[in-house]
């Protein structure tokens, strides 16, 4: 499998890293066989996959968990990264970006990963309720203890990318190196900002979500596990849905031109993009997986991007509700924006 330098951090990741969300109890959708899941990391790494990405809020821990039993023997080879900030319990203290709780959110995903240090540290989400140089200043300290090797963001809109990169030289401290959003055929919004930001600072970018939830799998998305969870997203009778099942329609003649499961035309997409580094899978099964690792050498050239341009236009989404997690505060809450 081919790789490239992660932005800055000058660490090599494989073109495909192996998301580690479903690994664990997360609901129906997950799979909680420790064995199992461990088995797919294996069968990652021995395809040539060196970037494992996992989260502390995933399953509650048991993500991490499950990855740290599979790397025993393997830490070495692995270009670990993980996430914090997204609330790990109730009380509000235990989640964002303070320094108290970023100190303690990587002691937990330490002792569950079993390991002595992070490669890629990830701020799950924007905290705007606390000041960037709070956070930029309690990561710093991490990696200069050796705990961390390099620290990044997730799902930041391009304003706040810049914010933090300018609060890290002013405050003197490590900036973000990485940033991680959702990306895909089906939901290209960060093309306009997110991307070119992340180019201008020479950040190394990490994309998830590249099948869209299942809609450029190439079988039926309201079949699967994830829609019996997440109704309304595969609800048919939503205008917005009924748009995505028309775009897949069309999606899928251009991959049989193309020559290529639809599948694996989502993931060419992605890659090919200038900005990108790594694309994230996140398979269930050790079938995912394999048809997954298929796509590793599909390319596709600029007639074929032309006819996807003409299907999802650049920077646009056929589904705005698609980009959860990624609205700011001043959206959400009508009383920031009416006098």
């Amino acid at each position: 499998m081919k790789r490239r330098i992660l932005g800055a951090t000058g660490m090599s990741v494989s073109e495909f890293a192996l998301g580690a969300m479903n690994f664990g109890d997360f609901g129906s959708s997950g799979n909680p066989d420790h064995t199992s899941s461990v088995d797919i990391i294996h069968a990652a790494l021995d395809a040539g996959i060196n970037l494992i990405d996992t989260a502390d809020v995933y399953s509650g821990g048991e993500s991490e968990v499950i990855v740290g039993e599979a790397l025993k023997g393997r830490r070495e080879e692995v270009v670990l990264a993980t996430k914090f900030g997204l609330p790990m319990s109730t009380d509000a203290n235990h989640a964002g970006g303070s320094a108290r709780w970023i100190k303690r959110a990587v002691e937990d995903s330490l002792r569950r990963l079993d390991t002595d240090y992070i490669d890629l540290y990830q701020m799950h989400r924007p905290d705007y309720t606390t000041d960037l140089d709070e956070t930029l200043s309690a990561l710093s300290d991490l990696v200069h203890a050796g705990k961390v090797r390099a620290i990044g963001s997730s799902t930041f809109p391009a304003e706040r990318t810049v914010e933090a990169q300018w609060a890290a030289e002013k405050g003197g401290h490590r900036r973000f190196l990485t940033e991680q959003p959702r990306y895909s055929i089906l939901s290209r919004t960060i093309e306009a900002a997110v991307l070119p930001t992340a180019q201008r600072y020479g950040m190394g970018v990490l994309t998830y979500a590249p099948l869209s939830g299942g809609w450029l799998s190439g079988s039926d998305p309201t079949a699967r596990v994830r829609a019996r969870i997440a109704a309304t997203e595969f609800d048919l009778s939503v205008p917005a849905n009924q748009a995505k099942v028309a775009a897949v329609r069309e999606l899928g003649a251009v991959a049989r031109d193309a020559g290529m499961p639809l599948m694996h035309l989502a993931l060419a997409f992605v890659r090919s993009h200038p900005a990108v580094t790594s694309v994230l899978i996140g398979p269930r099964t050790r079938e995912q997986l394999d048809g997954l690792l298929a796509a590793a050498d599909a390319e596709i050239g600029d007639d074929i991007l032309d006819r996807i341009d003409k299907i999802v236009a650049p920077g646009t989404e056929v589904n705005s509700a698609d980009n959860y997690g990624a609205e700011p505060p001043a959206l959400l809450d009508s009383s920031l924006r009416r006098r």
